[in-house]
């Protein structure tokens, strides 16, 4: 897994990229020797779960767009990556088709008008459920580590909730924030 000297720093991920500067989690894996790739999942509108929709600031039930990802590194799976976003900021756009997002999400958040300027993230651990621990290769009494990430844009509107689901074992996450 990652070794402790690769420290996972949030910022990447929460701003937009710029053409051709290609994905966040590809080029984080590149710098340590790596081949970090995303598997696209479920794409579609479901009913929002509690602590989505309060981080949404929506109705517990509301429909939002969900984009399900199974996160790979060196072709092996390391997270299970699941983000939300309001039917009104991303239906009908790229958000909602089940493809890759060229620049990824946050950019095409910026190009729709929503460009994150605030990020709040809860990080825990939890034991792992039985399809976590199929997916991520986990044994039968082990943990996932859960980082929860709200971004905001200017407005103070919540435009996109991630949850990741990791595998803990060797995981390092830096905070730097920049007042």
């Amino acid at each position: 897994m990652m070794e402790r000297k690769w420290a996972s720093v949030s910022t990447p991920y929460t701003r937009p990229h710029t053409a051709g500067q290609g994905d966040a989690w590809a080029s984080e894996a590149a710098q340590h020797g790596h081949t970090g790739t995303h598997r696209l999942g479920e794409v579609g509108e479901q009913p929002a779960p509690p602590e989505v929709a309060e981080r949404l600031q929506l109705t517990p039930g509301e429909p939002v767009v969900v984009r399900r990802r199974i996160v790979l590194l060196d072709g092996q799976p390391v997270e299970l990556a699941d983000s939300y976003y309001p039917t009104a900021v991303a239906r009908d756009t790229g958000l909602a088709e089940p493809r890759k997002v060229a620049g990824g999400a946050v950019a095409l958040l910026a190009k729709l008008g929503y460009e994150p300027r605030h990020a709040e993230e809860d990080v825990y651990t939890r034991p792992a459920s039985e399809d976590e621990r199929q997916a991520l290769g986990l044994n039968e009494h082990d943990w996932v580590l859960v980082l929860i990430r709200t971004l905001t844009a200017d407005n103070g509107q919540p435009v996109e909730v991630s949850v990741m689901k990791m595998n803990p074992q060797g995981r390092y996450l830096r905070y730097e924030t920049t007042l």
